[in-house]
């Protein structure tokens, strides 16, 4: 049973939304899967269901829960706000916002997978190894691969050795995000082999290759979402 200060009830609700989240990175409750229903939440954190309403309101303004008449509510992101620093949580229709996204993502990361080549240090190659083994491992062992892909691509940025790159890594890592929580697993081979033909490019100091392996991974990513985007309009 969660303890809370008594309070008034917009700072109760704002604390029930805060343990709420917790459960949902502790339990976990994975991307695409149903949160327990209101009596159930209101049981465990001892509140009434009104309160749970208001968590559930705020978790759902957030981008991190969807509810859908008649099924439930389902998770459909682990970022908090703090993981937003963009703010992008802010627009309604992900697909547009996935594509824009991929848009910059198009412009950017091949030519810094090219500057990894370049300047990436042993160290750093071995750990952009490890992160591409381990997404790997959690991709086929059916767990959540979302904080190992970001930090699969933020390590690549990281290689460029591009001060603005740094600067810009929020933005890729929130277009990781946004892209996996649309399409869950729906491209897992894909994504395996083209992550793991950006590494060997990267590894082998191969410019071209890493350009070209990145590109391939985003098409393959962006194919997947204009099909999912028109299917969705279909409905």
């Amino acid at each position: 049973m969660y303890q809370f200060e008594k309070m008034d009830r917009k700072l109760l609700g704002s604390q029930v939304e805060d343990a709420l989240m917790d459960f949902i990175l502790t339990e976990p409750v994975e991307v695409g899967q149903r949160i327990p229903n209101e009596f159930e939440l209101a049981e465990r954190f001892g509140v009434g269901r009104s309160t749970v309403r208001e968590a559930v309101k705020g978790l759902v303004s957030k981008g991190v829960l969807e509810v859908r008449r008649g099924s439930g509510t389902y998770v459909v992101s682990t970022s908090s706000l703090e993981d937003d620093p963009l703010g992008l949580s802010r627009f309604q229709d992900k697909y547009k916002l996935a594509l824009e996204l991929f848009e910059v993502r198009l412009m950017l990361e091949p030519e810094i997978a090219s500057l990894a080549c370049e300047f990436a240090t042993e160290e750093e190659k071995e750990q952009l190894k490890s992160l591409c083994d381990e997404v790997e491992w959690l991709y086929l062992d059916g767990k959540n691969h979302i904080k190992k892909d970001i930090e699969f691509h933020t390590c690549i940025a990281r290689c460029s050795k591009n001060r603005v790159v740094e600067i810009l890594i929020p933005l890729i890592n929130s277009a990781v995000t946004t892209f996996a929580n649309l399409t869950h697993r729906l491209l897992m081979q894909e994504t395996i082999d083209t992550h793991r033909a950006i590494t060997d490019a990267i590894l082998n100091g191969d410019p071209v290759g890493a350009r070209c392996a990145m590109i391939m991974h985003l098409t393959y990513n962006r194919q997947m979402l204009m099909k999912m985007a028109s299917e969705d309009l279909c409905k």
